[in-house]
């Protein structure tokens, strides 16, 4: 029989991410449901217009209505790939990164931008309060301030 020196966790008590090893608030924690769903319609209206601009999408409905989607996941895997952060993540103050800390990477950002554009991956979430577009991803939103 072995034993810890750390104490058990309460179930009850247990912060978002506590089971990855992330503190329960500020800078690293998992980022928080309200700063998510703000980030996504902050980048899911710069596609819109974007898709407007260069692909003829109307707002409201018309036109071609798989362009924003298309932007939205072609921003996804780039600036999550590249930058670790969409520019809705970063108004927001959030980073994905992998569970270790390290960079999403390409691969990472691929597998996440599909799973999110699924949608139904994105509104399941974990333990942790992590979507499973993330947990299938291997990464984690979280925030940076």
């Amino acid at each position: 029989m072995t034993t810890s020196n750390q104490p058990a966790q309460d179930p009850v008590t247990a912060h978002a991410g506590a089971t990855l090893g992330m503190p329960a608030a500020g800078p690293g924690s998992m980022a928080r449901l309200g700063p998510r769903i703000v980030a996504v319609i902050i980048d899911w209206l710069v596609c819109s217009v974007i898709a407007a601009g260069f692909f003829g999408y109307e707002f409201g409905g018309g036109g071609t209505s798989w362009a924003p989607l298309a932007v939205f996941f072609v921003e996804n895997v780039l600036l999550v790939g590249t930058l670790g952060s969409t520019l809705g993540h970063r108004i927001m103050g959030m980073h994905v990164a992998k569970v270790s800390g390290a960079p999403a990477g390409p691969l990472g950002a691929l597998i996440r931008s599909v799973l999110l554009c699924i949608f139904v991956p994105a509104v399941i979430w974990d333990k942790d309060g992590r979507g499973l577009h993330d947990r299938f991803a291997g990464t984690v939103l979280r925030r940076t301030r």
